[in-house]
């Protein structure tokens, strides 16, 4: 009973939290709000047992991507545009869509209640913190390995992508830079 409450919680918190990422013109609050719903998906993770995937879901996609994300939402400078009047039919399109969306939401609602309850087996440790990294280090140490030196030289490519300006350039911009610093003082 109680995890039932504490999933109809957090999935209303996604909810409200995806309408407003999606209400919002600012993308930075759209943003926001996106780490809103990370957010309360790990939390419906943890009330199914499921701790990694939640810390996942903190570390990864709340925590990391965001960052890029608003890192880029920075970088373009998106300035308010103005509405555009000749895409008013898609109001129309998106509330059918949500219709069926709504539709397929209740079927599944309306299917698992009148799927025949299983018992579980406290026994079985699939997905717990554990197991996973017992398979990660003796198991599948390869696969891991090779995509940690994949990540290294992906890190390396950007860096060596983001330095822009040669030695030269760089020289004259922190001298311009201490110039108009000099002129303040």
């Amino acid at each position: 009973m109680v995890g039932t409450a504490l999933f109809f919680l957090f999935a209303g918190f996604a909810i409200m939290c995806a309408i407003s990422m999606v209400y919002h013109k600012n993308p930075l609050y759209s943003a926001i709000s996106l780490v809103g719903v990370f957010i309360s998906l790990s939390c419906i993770y943890v009330t199914l047992a499921a701790p990694f995937i939640a810390a996942v879901q903190i570390l990864i996609y709340a925590g990391a991507i965001m960052v890029l994300v608003v890192f880029v939402i920075m970088l373009l400078n998106l300035d308010d545009d103005r509405p555009l009047n000749r895409l008013r039919y898609l109001y129309a399109i998106g509330g059918g869509l949500g219709v069926v969306l709504l539709a397929q939401t209740l079927f599944v609602f309306y299917a698992v209640l009148r799927a025949p309850n299983q018992p579980v087996d406290p026994n079985t440790s699939a997905g717990k913190t554990l197991t996973i990294g017992q398979a990660m280090y003796t198991e599948y140490l390869l696969p891991v390995e090779i995509v940690g030196v994949l990540l290294m030289m992906a890190i390396i490519g950007s860096v060596m992508l983001a330095r822009r300006l040669s030695q030269p350039q760089l020289e004259l911009v922190v001298e311009r830079e201490e110039e108009l610093r000099g002129e303040d003082d």
